[in-house]
């Protein structure tokens, strides 16, 4: 995962989060109580408390975050003559959340 330098603002708001999904919370928490740090072939990962799923940051719910990364990638030149699949495939680089395609168009 390459993490330009206008991300790292958002992987400190992520670490920090206090929305979250209950689920993803209740399995990240087992895991760390048991010592695991790679769950199901490394699709699932804590690194420096942050939730990867296949190396990509895991964003719980929290809409504004969100949007900010989604921002981040749209308002970019590239973004921009690509349309909203190159936002999304930009987006997708580095994070990941279900229905994330969804809330990018």
């Amino acid at each position: 995962m390459l993490i330009e330098e206008a991300e790292k603002e958002i992987i400190e708001k992520i670490k920090k989060s206090e929305a979250k999904n209950d689920e993803v919370i209740k399995a990240v928490e087992e895991i760390k109580k048991v010592g695991v740090k790679v769950l199901r072939n490394e699709k699932w990962q804590i690194e420096d408390d942050l939730v990867l799923k296949k190396e990509k940051v895991y964003v719980l719910e929290n809409d504004k975050l969100r949007l900010e990364i989604i921002q981040l990638y749209h308002n970019t030149l590239i973004a921009r003559y690509g349309e909203q699949w190159k936002t999304v495939e930009l987006v997708t680089r580095n994070y990941w959340w279900l229905g994330v395609t969804k809330e990018v168009k």
